[in-house]
This record gives structure tokens, sequence and C-alpha cells, in this order.
């Protein structure tokens, strides 16, 4: 759910006058903000050439671990799908393990923050400017980012904190000074606080304003664009406000309170959005041989698509880089919440994020949009006719074209996506904040309030430069928890072993029903 994952198929601003303070404010800001925005995204996506295209390293350094991870770990998520859905389903976790959600509530409140507008507008940019073979790469990285999200889960749990009133501080502010602790005193420190600055950054303003700002402005496009009565300074002030309010009443109960939302949340979100998918996809089965075969053509033999067979690789990558976060270091903090006495249990529970993030919900909007255009103006969409304002669009028509009037569900669906990784977000950030200026109950509600304020404006106020510049801090993150994931590696094989050799010599056992840590 990254920015960059997003803007690509950014939804329309809502309509703004040429003339005011909220203009004139926005031009200020970002005119004083954007040679630092333009510094700083310089080095973080710095682009290495390869041939007729270039490859941002920052993508490579996740995709890169990621397959070291599935090596090491001798492909893991391939072999452990069943023990993960077991553990959803509270197999082996009692409501007395020491945590605060359940591993389902984990899960759930994970996804919220990573499903987004990157699966719905970034996968038809994907589409349109690298071919249906994109879609190929996206399901691969997908599959091997699965392993990463084991691997940084597992240390989230096994290095938490469960503080006296039961709450939980995990995530690479725990396994970060650990991991970096042989090089010095006070190097993991300065590793953590980095971290921690950037995650706050990006969460403030690309995990917060940016969400509201989109979710206003599809609000406006739905309600009659420039026309609308939300189109005006004051009625996305109010708008604005009435979405903050609905977060800090969630956020106030902390990440419990969260759980209890997403977990029911995400399901419907996935119920609209993929039961839409599979009815376009099922009226068209006759049709799905054809797309698959598009796709895996595509991602072998593009011809005509910029950077030829490369190019559409790194296109697949990259988008689903930006659409599951895995490496970056966010997801680990919420899955050390879970109730659980094995660490590696919430690892197997968090590789079917990506899974469901990358592999499920990106093909399923590919292959309606591979689907939808066949034998229609597809051609003259692919490599680059489709510019990356109309990403949404491209969706929402693809949709449109056998279910009228599903303009309005997507705009739904964008909605609950914006509200849901608003919602992670703050706990994300919180978490964030209180390990930089200590966990009391003040530090804490005067964050909430601080987030609630960022929500506000991000409806009234369009930041571009700062907002690129919060997304290049989300990558911050993912440099030096990778580098805690590489120096940890024994540690999550140890945690592994021990939990399935305890499964099969019987010293884990299922947990009753009734004692299962399941609501």
């Amino acid at each position: 759910m990254t920015i960059l994952g997003t803007v690509t198929g950014m939804i329309p601003l809502a309509a703004e006058s040429d003339s005011g303070f909220i203009p004139s404010l926005e031009k200020a800001i970002n005119d004083a903000f954007d040679p630092i925005a333009t510094a700083v995204t310089s080095v973080i996506f710095w682009e290495l050439p390869l041939g007729d295209y270039s490859f941002p390293l920052i993508v490579l350094w996740l995709v890169v671990a990621a397959a070291v991870f599935t090596v090491y770990f001798r492909g893991v998520q391939f072999r452990s799908l069943g023990t993960a859905w077991a553990l959803v389903r509270g197999r082996y976790s009692r409501s007395s393990d020491p945590g605060e959600v359940t591993h389902f509530q984990a899960l759930s409140s994970a996804v919220s923050g990573t499903v987004g507008l990157g699966n719905i507008a970034g996968v038809a940019v994907a589409v349109t400017v690298g071919g249906p073979g994109a879609t190929f790469w996206m399901i691969l990285a997908g599959l091997l980012g699965m392993c990463t999200k084991f691997v940084e889960c597992t240390l989230g749990v096994r290095y938490r904190e469960v503080h006296e009133d039961g709450t939980v501080t995990g995530g690479p502010f725990r396994y970060m000074p650990v991991a970096f602790e042989r090089f010095g005193p006070g190097v993991g420190k300065v590793a953590m606080g980095i971290f921690a600055v950037a995650l706050i950054l990006f969460g403030a303003l690309g995990g917060n304003a940016f969400q509201s700002n989109q979710t206003y402005a599809q609000a406006v496009n739905v309600t009659g664009g420039e026309d609308s009565f939300l189109a005006s300074s004051g009625a996305s002030f109010g708008f604005g406000l009435v979405l903050a309010l609905l977060v800090g009443v969630v956020i106030l109960g902390g990440v419990t309170s969260i759980a209890r939302v997403t977990s029911k949340l995400v399901p419907v979100m996935a119920l609209i959005y993929v039961g839409a998918c599979l009815l376009v996809i099922g009226i068209n089965a006759t049709e799905v041989p054809g797309a698959i075969g598009r796709i895996v053509e595509g991602a072998f033999a593009p011809e005509g698509i910029t950077g030829g067979a490369i190019g559409v690789l790194i296109i697949g990558f990259q988008r689903a880089a930006f659409s599951n976060e895995a490496g970056v270091g966010s997801a680990p903090i919420v899955h050390s919440a879970v109730k659980t006495r094995h660490p590696v249990s919430e690892g197997f529970v968090a590789l079917l994020e990506p899974f469901i993030d990358t592999v499920v919900i990106c093909t399923m909007t590919a292959l309606t949009i591979v689907i939808a255009a066949e034998g229609t103006n597809y051609d003259e969409l692919v490599g680059g006719g489709l510019d990356s304002a109309g990403g949404v669009t491209l969706t929402s028509d693809s949709f449109n074209t056998f279910i009228p009037g599903f303009d309005n569900v997507l705009a739904l669906a964008v909605a609950l996506f914006a509200f849901s990784t608003l919602i992670t977000w703050a706990y994300y950030t919180m978490r964030a904040w209180t390990s930089l200026v200590g966990k009391t109950t003040f530090n804490e509600n005067v964050f909430k309030v601080m987030f609630c304020v960022f929500t506000v404006l991000g409806a009234v106020v369009d930041l571009g430069s700062v907002l690129s510049f919060a997304d290049a801090m989300l990558f911050v993150c993912a440099i030096f928890n990778l580098l805690a994931c590489y120096l940890l590696l024994p540690k999550v094989r140890e945690e592994m072993r021990s939990f399935l050799d305890g499964i099969r010599s019987g010293e884990i056992s299922e947990v009753p029903v009734e004692e299962r840590a399941t609501t």
C-alpha cells in the first residue's frame, strides 16, 4: 500500500480553485519541500540501467531478500500452507496465551494495511504498461514475498515485550537492536531510531493523509465531480473531520479495537471486490484459458513492450513489492501482538498476507482487465497507451463492461480500503512513536490526536512533494529491516525447527475448541 504503489493509479483529486488560502498553502509547502523530496527520492529510488529499462535498486533489494529467504528455508511458504491455515483457525493457541489478538485478527489487521488502491489501480497500470505478462512476475514476486513476511513476523514475536498491562510492543523496534548489537553499543538503538522516525513520517502522511485525500476525492467523483456538494474547501474540511472522528473512535481502543474492526472489515472488503472479480471471470469462463495464455506468453515473449522481457519482469516485481510491503517492517508490528507462546506460529500465519494481497487480489484484478479488454481497445492500451492517472478508470471500466454501475461499488471498496489502512497505520506509527518517546498513556493520547489532525489535513490539502518524500521513508525502513532479518536468520530457523518438531512429537498438541484463541 505505498504511495508509489497507488499513486500510479491515483483517483483524480477534487476540483480546486487557483486562488485562495488552501491552494496558496499547498503551493508554498510543495515549493519549499520539493528540493528535499527530489534529493531523498533520487537516492532511495536510484535506478540501475538494464538495456532499454531500469530497475529501482530498492525493489531489487526487496526481491533478492525474498529469494534468499526462500532458498534458506527451502520454500517454507509452499510447504506450510496447511500449517498456516490450522494456526489461523486457532488450533495451536489458547485464549490465555500472552498477547492481545488472535492469529486471525493479527492477519486481518496486517492485510488491511496493505490491501488498497495498489491492488485496484496499480495492477491496471502494470498490465497496460507491461502487458499481461507483468501479472506473471507479480505473482512470482508475491510468492517469494511470503517468505519475507514469515521471517520478519517470526522475529517480531520472538523479541516482543509484553507489558504489565498486557499490551505488546514488538516488531523491528525490538529485534533491530538485537541484530545490530554485534557492531558495537548503541548501533542497534540508532538503527531502530532511524527506522521509527522514517515509519512515523510515512505513517502520518502516506498511511494517513494520502488515504484521507483519496477517500475524499473518490467521494467527490461519485457525487457529481466538480458540481458535487463536496467540491469545496469547507466540505473537504467537514469530510476530513468526520473521517478523523471515525478513525479516533477505533484507535482509542488500541490494537484490540483495531483488530475487532479489521477482522470484520477485511472479509467484507474481500467479499465485495473478489466476489465481483469472480462474477466477471465466471461469466466469461470460456475466456479464462486465453487470458492465462496471454499472461504466460507475455511474461517471456512480450513483443512491443518497452524493455522486452526484462522490462515486463521489472514492472511485475515493482508492482508486487509496492503492493504487499514484504520486508519493510510494518506488518511485524501488528503481528507481534498475537496470542501465542510459539513465535514462529505467527510467521506461518503472516506468510498468507502476500498470498492474499498479491497472488489472489492482484491476480483477480489482472484477469478481469485482460478478459474485459480482449478484442476491444486492449492493444492500444498496452505499452504506454494509458497514462498513470487512468489506472483506476481502466479497472472500473473493465468491471462496468460486465457489471453496469460498478463504479459505485468500486467507490465503496476504495473507502473501505482507505479506512482500514488508516486505522492499521495508526497502530504502526503509534508503536514507532512510543518506542522513541516512551510508552505512557499521555504520549499515546498525544499521538492519537496528532494522527487525527493529519487525517483532516489530508482531506483538505494535497502535498505531492511531501508524499513522495514519505514514500521514500517507507523504503528507508526496508533497508534497515532486511539487514536485521539477514543477521537473525539462524534464530528464525531455530524457532521453526523447535515448533515443527514439537508438533511431530506431540509435545505441541491441538488446543480443545473451547480453549482456542479464536475471537
